[in-house]
């Protein structure tokens, strides 16, 4: 039986945080990665800690929008740190995402869609005059064109993106109950999977508080 795969966000610079982190997720019952964002990859030890962490799937978060010179370069700048996924926005348009695929190699390149932080609201305030389902589509297919290897979007919008993309779909707006802190278009962790997501991006739910007995929680929720 597969394990249900989890990315776990370890959204701090606190090192001692993160390695607590680590350690209480240990478990044979899921498949655990580690997701590190912009807050501790542009700390001061973010990088070396990274440079150290061995045997565990690691997702650097870096959300690269820009040229498609930048992009490209911006993913060999990190190479060193061999990770195993890396994120782009799907915003930068299709040349980027080519060019930063072309130097990627065996780094899965993850597109980014709309986060999850935004609502329909948002997206006028931005500028688009059409609705997420619509936006969020058309960056799936720019990632399909640009052979991505996976793709970020709310577990809301897993179903219709699987329409279109046929790789790996990993879902951040995750959480147990109604209390959405910054995020907007959330899901349960078994709605999620229901829908069909690959992996799941959890932070909050786990990291705080407990995080032995937020996994145990994770687990038997998964489990009923």
């Amino acid at each position: 039986m597969m394990k249900n795969k989890i990315f776990i966000a370890c959204d701090t610079t606190n090192i001692k945080k993160i390695r607590n982190i680590v350690n209480n997720t240990k478990t044979n019952k899921l498949r655990i990665g580690y997701k590190f964002g912009l807050e501790f990859l542009n700390s001061k030890n973010g990088r070396k800690f990274i440079q150290k962490l061995k045997k565990k799937t690691i997702f650097g978060d870096f959300k690269f929008s820009d040229i498609p010179n930048t992009c490209a370069s911006a993913i060999k700048s990190v190479k060193d740190l061999n990770f195993n996924y890396i994120t782009i926005h799907t915003n930068c348009g299709l040349n980027a995402l080519k060019a930063a695929k072309k130097v990627a190699g065996n780094v899965k390149l993850i597109g980014v869609t709309t986060l999850t932080s935004l609502d329909n609201k948002s997206l006028k305030e931005i500028g688009f005059s059409e609705n997420i389902n619509k936006v969020v589509l058309k960056q799936a297919i720019l990632a399909r064109k640009a052979n991505l290897d996976a793709i970020v979007c709310s577990p809301k919008e897993v179903k219709l993106v699987k329409k279109v993309f046929k790789k790996e779909i990993i879902t951040p707006g995750i959480r147990f109950n109604s209390r959405l802190n910054d995020q907007k278009r959330v899901l349960t962790p078994k709605q999620a999977y229901k829908n069909g997501s690959d992996w799941l991006v959890i932070g909050r739910p786990i990291t705080k508080g407990n995080i032995k007995q937020n996994i145990k929680k994770l687990i038997d929720h998964l489990s009923q």
